[in-house]
Formats: structure tokens, C-alpha cells, sequence
């Protein structure tokens, strides 16, 4: 009963807030009290008595009175922060002013005249007042920074969000300010060993605070999209700089609760829905925090900074120190604590048990994946420790496993993205080429066929999948996808078979005339591939007797490729091609085979779930810079020569793959699900043409009726020049030398030995050598990921897309004016 008083009492103070047509004073307690003081409201309760309209009303009709809310909600934090909370009255007075908060600072964020309020050092009284004021205030605080740092000392309150280390607990300003959060760190891990008694109190109490922070942070949703990475996030470079002496604590804390994690427990079947875990909540909000802290540029925040926060800096940009502190993680053990949690998370959801939903399944992996991504890019030590050992292979199954759980689902087109941008990271570097011959013997269960190999396999068999029959945003992946395989084909010690035969089906597929005229960048697949199987030749060659058989019997499709027409009355056959079954190239050509056990096919998202826009990612030529590795292994850069519009990269003896520009990526913004007349952009081009390669006669009726409305206003139009240019700098030459030597053998044996059994043939292909009859191998060039504005922004609008869509309960932005991305209903 008195609960629902206290709603009542609540709701009745908003609506007076709201019918206020004249300022009500800063001091007159009896009144803001209502809001804070009396009440047990939980943190629903407040966005369900708080509706959103009312909050603008307030915004625009009684803005003194909303500006005067928001000073006394920070000041009773203030205040508690100071006191330490000695009461229960205290904390939860601190606890309802948080809620509010959070509830109102989106609306504040959304408006562009009250984004600088929160930066202001007066509360929002009238001007007369603030005249007056302004002497006395110069050394005042901006009400963000005296925010942000009561939320840093609440975070390290005894018996409010740590345990309290002495029987008598702080009962003046002078404990809390001389408390030693380094001794309070929420979990052992790095930099701390010692593991304090789970509270669950704590942790809700963790949990309100942060997720008011989080909401702090993201500011940067209401700013539209830019290339300016020199722009920073005010609430972050202030709450990560010394003024915070709680950041070194802070950042162990979050980073340790994340890692330390564990979801299963002991094991126990069903026991997350017998038991509430409190943990699970402060450890997604936790690693939300760590991921929007860890964005950073070398830039100046777009607001000036308050005089009290700019002392002591430097011209370059305040340094942000989590940033600094997790790129100084240096010992192995703490490396090895921070690889096994993310690993353990990032492999809870591909758990399987005979027990149907029998153990908890986390749902922020996608955060997991960014902060993964963050450690590798900030902690180079941490990234070779990764790929020292075949821990990494821990990290790879789970990527791999989304990757194919989410092909088909638009909705989580971003997750593609970033688990594909952590693969290219990772591939750049010899030890992970290395790292993939070692067999896989797990059983996750995926939709692929079933193949006895090593992750290499694993890996070839799942980009396979997404390529063939993934969606269509998904078309600007396959360069990515492609310079992964090149940059680890080296390394590659023995393909299987299936693997194999998926190489061989994609060349098949993308080195058909009408493919490779259909669009002008098509034939950067076919260089790929070329010169992944020339890698593989030139230096594993000894144990890939699988892939040399499937490259002898697709032998035509190499000779067809050295023979490429490029007249005009070819050029347009191919371009009015109809497609014919009977030549059709199917995803069933590819020996596509039973799926593994327990495995679901992947799915379209559901009617009606939301998805975050994302921005255009940049092309292959942008995201990374070629290196030669050297004979002592070590990297080089390549100079890149000057490209044309027209023929692209002329490296003559590499290959033609980059992109010739950021498949415009510049000038296309913000991607949408909608389609218009317009000309078509080369991904258009591609995506129709790879339409016909690997999609059925009824799929393609169904597509072009859909696409019908949004017909090509522009043509692409190939000339025979254009054709000549990228055909004279195919790398045939060695896989047409193996080719010249081995099929006549091969032919021999057969023969000679009345063969039809491969096995026989694949056993003389194993003990045969082409030593002294191939072409001198060529330099092993490698494409290495490389940050650009671009990416950032990309990952920047990729991030807060995932934080807005994960936060439902309570919805903390739903339905406020975000401008860095749309949300979009499938």
C-alpha cells in the first residue's frame, strides 16, 4: 500500500511540475523533495510517471523549472557523495535522483539550445541572478563535471556500492575524500587480487549509477555523423582525465566484473531461472561503459572544457586514461585472465547441453566483440599475446559461429561487420595464418557441411556460406572476406576437401563473362582467389594435394579465364545473358552436403525488429596497407602506385583487388533499408549480378518483380580496353604452369592404371613436387588493417546503435530525436 502511496505522491509532484507555468525557487525544498525524499519508485516506475511528452513541456514552457530539477537531482548527489551515505533515507534519495536523471538527460540532449547547459557553471536561474553571481563564481564547477565526479565517489561508497573494510563506516566529508578506492576494486583480476563477497545490493546499486553515466555519455547519439575525428565526447574526456582520481580503480573494476564473469556458475541445469543474477546486469552495463570510454581521437572536445579542467593539459588533447591504462597492461598473467573471460563469453551462446535451455545464454556479445576489437588496437602486447598460442582458435569458433548465425538475419548486418573487421585485424599477422592448421574437433553446432579439417576449414567453409547466401548488404564484406583468405593462405599447411571444392565454386562462380562484365569491380574477386591458390602453391604445396585436384579438375575454369573474350559483341552477349538453367551455377554445384547435427538454419530477422543504420564502411584500399614480408619474416611497407579511375591498382605480379575508391563511401552517408530510383552504386551492380550466381530460377522471378520499381536509371557500359586492362595482369602464370605439368601425369595414371578412384590419384598428387618447375615464387604480401577516420566513425555509430538497442528495460532513448543513426523497423 505504501508503495503505491508513494507513486501516487510522485506522480502528483511531476504533474504539478508540469502545470507550473512560473518558476518554483531552487529553495523551496518542501517542493523538490517530492521528488527524491519520500519515494521507493524503481527506475521503471520513473519512466513509466515521467512520459516523455511532459518532459518536453517542461522544456519548452517552464524551462527555469526542468534547469532547476536537474541542479537539485545533481546537488543531492553531490551531497551524498560528500556524506557517504550514512543512512538508508540517503541512499535512497541518491539512487532516485540517478533514476530521474536518467530519465530527463536525453531530453536535454536532444534539444541543441540545452546541450550546453550541463556545461554551464550556474544552475539555471534567471539572468539577473547569474549576473550577479558571476563574480562569485569563477572557480565554479560546470554542473557535468560536479556530475561526473559524485558518480565516481558513489561508484566507491561503503556499504552503498563496496564493501565496507571497518566496522565503523565514514561519517564525514573527510573519509570519503581520503578513502583509497584502489583498495575497494570490485573484483579480483588485473592489477588487484583480492575478491570481495558478492552483495547483491551492491551490484543493483553499480548498476543504477552506471547506467546513468552511460547515459551521460551518450551525448553523442544527438550529433549527426561526421568524418571529423578530431571531435570528442565532453562527458567522456572529463570523466577519463586525472580530475577523476577514482579512474585507475574505475577501469580495473569494470574491466575485471566483465572478465571475471562467469554466466553457467557451477553448472547447475536451470539455475538462472531459480536464481536472479544480479551480476549479469552490472557486468552488460559495465562493459557498455568500457567501450564508449575506450573511443578515442586525438582531438579537443567539441565544447571548451571548464577552466577547472584545463589545467595541466597539453595542446594535443586531454589523454584519456583509460585509454592509457589499457594500453599499459603488460603482465602475461593479466593477459591471459582478460583472453579466457572474453573467450568464456564470447562462447557461452554456442554452449549445447541435452537439457533444451538448460544454462543462461548472455546476449552482449556484440559489446564483447568491441572491446575485444579496443584491446587488440590499443594493446599491441596484447594482440601478439593473443596470437602467441592457439588461444586465439578460443575467439575465432565464436566469431566464425556468428558470422554464420547472423548471415541472413539484416538486422545484424553490424555484427558481421565487426566480427569480419577483427578477423582482418587478426589476419595481417603470420602467427594467426599459423594458428589455423590446428584441427577442429568441437562440435558448435552450424548450418555448413559437415568436414573433417582443421579451422582454416572452418573458416573457408563459413565465408563460403555468407557469400553464397548471405543477404545483400552483406556484398561490401566479400573483399574483406577474400583479403582474409589471401592474407593466411600462406601459411595454410593442408586444405580438405570440402574447403577446397568452396574455393574452387566461388572462382567458378565469379569468373564468368557476364560476372566479370557486370560490374567494374567484379574482377577484384578473381584476383583475390588467384592469388590466394598462387600462396598456397608456391609455399604449402606439399600438403594441399586436395586443392591442386580441385584445381586440375576445374581446370577449364583457369583456361577460360586466360581466354576471356573482351570484343564488344561479347561484352554485350554476356551483359544480355538470360539465366538458363541448365548452366546455371547453383549453390548445390558447390557439393553442398548434410549440415552438422543440432545445427538451425540461419534465419531473416522478425517482422518488426528494430536495427540501428549504420555508416557507409570504407573499401578494402582504405581499411588496409599492403606489406611485403620479408626473408627474415619481418613486415615491409609497399609503396602503392598511382591508380586510375578506370584500370585501379597496376601492381603488375600482385594482383588488381583494391578497390578503386571506397565503393563511394564518402558521399553515401548513412545507409537505409529503402530503396529509390537512382543510379545504381557499384554494389548494386555486384549484388544483381551475384543474384544470378547463387540464388534459383524463383528466387530471381521474385527478386526483379520487388526490384522492378527501382530500375537502373544509369548503365554500365564495359569497353574491350577497360577488359584488357585488368585481363593482362591476371596471375595465371603459375597455376597454369602447375596445370601444363601435372594434368598430363595425372592423365598418364589414369590410364596406365585403369584409375576412377580419387583417393589413388590424390596419394600420387601428395608425393609429387614441382620443385624447379614453377615460376620464382613471389613475395608473400600481406593487407594489414589500418585505422582510418572512416572506421572510427563506422565503430563509433556501430557502438552507441548497439547500446540504444540493448537498453529496453528501461527503454533509456527510445523514442528521443537520435541523430547519429536511424532506427529502422524490419
Amino acid at each position: 500500500m505504501g508503495n503505491s502511496d508513494s507513486k501516487l505522491n510522485f506522480r502528483k509532484a511531476v504533474i504539478q511540475l508540469t502545470t507550473k507555468t512560473q518558476p518554483v525557487e531552487a529553495t523551496d525544498d518542501a517542493f523538490w523533495d517530492q521528488f527524491w525524499a519520500d519515494t521507493a519508485t524503481t527506475v521503471q516506475d520513473v519512466f513509466a510517471l515521467v512520459p516523455a511528452a511532459e518532459i518536453r513541456a517542461v522544456r519548452e514552457e517552464s524551462p527555469s523549472n526542468l534547469a532547476t530539477l536537474c541542479y537539485k537531482a545533481v546537488e543531492k548527489l553531490v551531497q551524498g557523495a560528500e556524506s557517504g551515505c550514512p543512512s538508508d533515507k540517503d541512499k535512497q534519495m541518491v539512487l532516485n535522483c540517478t533514476r530521474m536523471l536518467t530519465r530527463i538527460l536525453p531530453y536535454i540532449f536532444e534539444d541543441q539550445d540545452w546541450r550546453g547547459f550541463f556545461w554551464s557553471t550556474i544552475p539555471g536561474t534567471g539572468r539577473a541572478e547569474m549576473d550577479e553571481m558571476e563574480d562569485d563564481d569563477e572557480g565554479a564547477r560546470p554542473l557535468a563535471e560536479s556530475l561526473l565526479l559524485a558518480l565516481a565517489d558513489l561508484l566507491f561508497c561503503p556499504d552503498f556500492t563496496v564493501h565496507s573494510h571497518k566496522r565503523g563506516r565514514p561519517d564525514s566529508v573527510e573519509d570519503m575524500q581520503s578513502l583509497d578506492s584502489c583498495e575497494y576494486i570490485w573484483e579480483a583480476g588485473v592489477g588487484f587480487a583480492q575478491s570481495p563477497p558478492l552483495n547483491y545490493i551492491h551490484d543493483l546499486n553499480r548498476s543504477e549509477l552506471l547506467r546513468l553515466l552511460l547515459t551521460c555519455f551518450s551525448e553523442a547519439m544527438y550529433l549527426p555523423p561526421t568524418s571529423d575525428n578530431t571531435i570528442l565526447n565532453p562527458w567522456v574526456t572529463f570523466f577519463c582525465s586525472t580530475e577523476n582520481r577514482h579512474a585507475l580503480p574505475l577501469f580495473t573494476s569494470l574491466l575485471n566484473v566483465v572478465c571475471a564473469y562467469d554466466p553457467v556458475g557451477y553448472g547447475i541445469p536451470y539455475n538462472h531461472l531459480l536464481f536472479s543474477d544480479y551480476r549479469e546486469q552490472l557486468v552488460e552495463q559495465a562493459v557498455q561503459i568500457l567501450i564508449v570510454t575506450l573511443e578515442h581521437e586525438g582531438g579537443q572536445p567539441y565544447r571548451p572544457p571548464s577552466p577547472s579542467s584545463m589545467e595541466d593539459q597539453d595542446s594535443v588533447g586531454p589523454n584519456n586514461l583509460f585509454v592509457n591504462y589499457l594500453s599499459r597492461i603488460h603482465r602475461e598473467e593479466d593477459y591471459d585472465f582478460v583472453l579466457k573471460g572474453l573467450a568464456r563469453l564470447l562462447t557461452n551462446p554456442l554452449t549445447q547441453t541435452y537439457l533444451p535451455n538448460s544454462t543462461k545464454k548472455i546476449q552482449f556479445h556484440q559489446e564483447l566483440l568491441v572491446l575485444f576489437w579496443k584491446l587488440c588496437d590499443f594493446n599491441k602486447k596484447f594482440l601478439f599475446f593473443v596470437l602467441k598460442s592457439s588461444d586465439v582458435l578460443d575467439i575465432l569458433v565464436p566469431i566464425l559461429y556468428y558470422l554464420n548465425d547472423a548471415r541472413a538475419d539484416q538486422s545484424r548486418v553490424g555484427l558481421m561487420h565487426i566480427g569480419v573487421f577483427i578477423l582482418l585485424l587478426l589476419s595481417g599477422e603470420r602467427n594467426f595464418g599459423v594458428r589455423l592448421n590446428k584441427p577442429y574437433s568441437l562440435h558448435v553446432p552450424m548450418d555448413i557441411p559437415v568436414f573433417t579439417g582443421t579451422h582454416a576449414d572452418l573458416l573457408i567453409v563459413v565465408f563460403h556460406k555468407i557469400i553464397t547466401s548471405g543477404h545483400q548488404r552483406l556484398q561490401p564484406l566479400y573483399d574483406c572476406l577474400l583479403t582474409i583468405v589471401v592474407n593466411v593462405s600462406p601459411y595454410l599447411k593442408s586444405l580438405s576437401m570440402v574447403a577446397a571444392n568452396k574455393l574452387l565454386h566461388l572462382l567458378e562462380a565469379f569468373s564468368t563473362n557476364w560476372f566479370l562484365f557486370s560490374a567494374p569491380q567484379n574482377h577484384h574477386l578473381v584476383f583475390f582467389l588467384l592469388e590466394a591458390f598462387n600462396n598456397i602453391i608456391q609455399y604449402q604445396f606439399d600438403g594441399n594435394c586436395n586443392l591442386v585436384y580441385a584445381i586440375i579438375r576445374k581446370r577449364n575454369v583457369f583456361h577460360q579465364l586466360a581466354n576471356l573474350p573482351s570484343d564488344p559483341a561479347t561484352i554485350q552477349k554476356a551483359l544480355q545473358r538470360k539465366r538458363k538453367s541448365p548452366d546455371a551455377i547453383s549453390r548445390t554445384s558447390s557439393q553442398e552436403t548434410v549440415s552438422m547435427e543440432g545445427s538451425r538454419p540461419a534465419v531473416p530477422a522478425e517482422p518488426g525488429t528494430l536495427k540501428a543504420s549504420l555508416v557507409a564502411m570504407p573499401g578494402i584500399d582504405k581499411l588496409t596497407e599492403k606489406s611485403q614480408v620479408s626473408e627474415d619474416g619481418t613486415m615491409v611497407a609497399v609503396a602503392e602506385s598511382p591508380q586510375s579511375p578506370e584500370h585501379g591498382n597496376a601492381e603488375a605480379g600482385a594482383s588488381d583487388t583494391e578497390s578503386i575508391s571506397g565503393r563511394d563511401s564518402e558521399v553515401r552517408g548513412k545507409d537505409t533499408d529503402t530503396f529509390s530510383a537512382r543510379c545504381p552504386r557499384d554494389a548494386d551492380y555486384t549484388y544483381d549480378s551475384l543474384q544470378d550466381v547463387f540464388y534459383t530460377e524463383a528466387e530471381m522471378e521474385r527478386r526483379r518483380r520487388l526490384s522492378s520499381s527501382s530500375s537502373s536509371v544509369c548503365h554500365w557500359n564495359p569497353k574491350p580496353d577497360w577488359v584488357l586492362s585488368w585481363k593482362s595482369k591476371l596471375p595465371l602464370q603459375t597455376i597454369m604452369r602447375l596445370l601444363q605439368v601435372l594434368v598430363p601425369q595425372v592423365e598418364k595414371i589414369c590410364i596406365d592404371k585403369g584409375l576412377t578412384d580419387e583417393s589413388e590419384i590424390l596419394k600420387f598428387l601428395q608425393h609429387g613436387t614441382l620443385v624447379g618447375l614453377l615460376p620464382v615464387p613471389h613475395p608473400i604480401l600481406i593487407r594489414k588493417y589500418q585505422a582510418n577516420a572512416g572506421t572510427a566513425m563506422w565503430f563509433r555509430t556501430y557502438m552507441w546503435g548497439v547500446i540504444y538497442l540493448r537498453n529496453v528495460d528501461p527503454p533509456i532513448w527510445y523514442d528521443t530525436d537520435v541523430r547519429l543513426f536511424e532506427i529502422q523497423r524490419m
